[in-house]
């Protein structure tokens, strides 16, 4: 449970919202939106556009936590808290409108399961961070 394990993987888990978030800027013209026969709907769109915006912004400020990730413990949970909160919203849809597309069942145990371990792992991390006392064993 290492520093450069965690920059590593919070890289590859940041890249995700910034590359879906900036198809979902697409609004109803992003290929999954698309595919699901939507309605051009411009309120859709528009907030469709919008949570895009706020995904890949969320995407590039994981990002730009990385180089310093043991010293960012707070706005890491800011960020990771973020993702939690969405994987509730996806929950509460599936118990009220039933299941989406199996990925998104993923999608939502990552969100609800990974972003509590990610933030635990963060601070794992911060623990053992040089300037800090010796890592407990």
């Amino acid at each position: 449970m290492n520093r450069r394990l965690l920059q590593a993987a919070t890289t590859v888990m940041a890249l995700i919202p910034v590359v879906t978030g900036v198809l979902t800027m697409m609004g109803i013209d992003d290929p999954l939106y698309r595919a699901s026969g939507l309605p051009r709907d411009a309120l859709l769109d528009g907030n469709l556009r919008f949570f895009g915006g706020v995904w890949l912004a969320l995407g590039l400020a994981m990002l730009s936590l990385v180089p310093q990730i043991e010293r960012e413990g707070r706005m890491f949970a800011v960020l990771w808290g973020a993702v939690f909160l969405g994987g509730v919203g996806r929950a509460l849809s599936m118990a009220w409108l039933g299941l989406p597309p199996v990925p998104f069942i993923g999608f939502t145990l990552l969100e609800l399961v990974g972003a509590p371990a990610f933030i635990a792992w963060q601070r794992r991390v911060a623990a053992c961070a040089p300037a800090t006392a010796p890592c407990p064993a």
